[in-house]
């Protein structure tokens, strides 16, 4: 087994590929919508694919409610990390293009750069350096 891929699920999905284009330079591998509105996309994001889903998929995938974060909530306790080999820059880039700033780039005793932002749908984003 390996890890393929993460979906968010997010309230526009279009707008989401367009501010991940933005804010962090990845690239729209793929969007597919239906007749009702609803949306699926993914990026090109290496060997594990960053996807985004229509929240009203939510009430067919699963028989439980899920949890909205949303920039009015507290982030859902999941975060994503994009590795980059300039944090400053990067965090620089994202922050001019909306995304939240949290957590300005710090060097961690273990040898790595990390930073915080918020995307736009409330979701915790990590710009850190490599490990190692």
């Amino acid at each position: 087994m390996k890890f393929g891929y993460t979906i968010l699920y997010v309230d526009d999905v279009e707008a989401t590929l367009k501010f991940y284009e933005t804010a962090f330079g990845l690239k729209q591998k793929m969007i597919h919508k239906t007749e009702d509105g609803n949306a699926y996309g993914e990026l090109a994001t290496g060997d594990t694919t960053l996807s985004f889903a229509a929240w009203k998929f939510t009430s067919s995938h699963f028989p439980i409610p899920v949890q909205d974060g949303g920039l009015g909530n507290h982030p859902p306790a999941v975060e994503i990390a994009l590795v980059t080999d300039n944090v400053q820059a990067s965090y620089d880039r994202a922050t001019k293009a909306g995304a939240i700033p949290l957590q300005p780039p710090v060097d961690k005793p273990w040898g790595q750069t990390v930073s915080y932002v918020r995307d736009n749908n409330g979701f915790l984003v990590e710009i850190c350096s490599p490990v190692g």
